[in-house]
């Protein structure tokens, strides 16, 4: 499915912390829409929790991106880090 929106990003950040975080977004579009490797993602979002350490800040984020995307954050967090298998592919809520 094509889908057209903007990520949401803090234009204070530098370069590498907006790479950090739009990866991050990316990888959540692609675990719903075609799966992706948990250990990849783990990685992404481990550098995405630099920019932005907060779990509130996490969270007020991860809902801005949720609200234009229908991809939640969180459940790919949590589906990463509960799982054991090499892929993780979720459906849409």
């Amino acid at each position: 499915m094509e889908k057209s929106y903007s990520y949401p990003i803090d234009y204070d950040w530098t370069k590498e912390q907006m790479e950090d975080v739009v990866n991050v977004w990316r990888m959540v579009e692609l675990a719903y829409e075609k799966g992706i490797d948990r250990e990849e993602f783990l990685l992404k979002y481990k550098k995405f929790k630099k920019v932005i350490p907060a779990i509130g800040e996490e969270k007020r984020w991860g809902k801005k991106f949720e609200d234009i995307s229908n991809y939640s954050l969180y459940r790919v967090v949590k589906e990463a880090q509960a799982s054991t298998k090499k892929n993780i592919h979720l459906t849409e809520k």
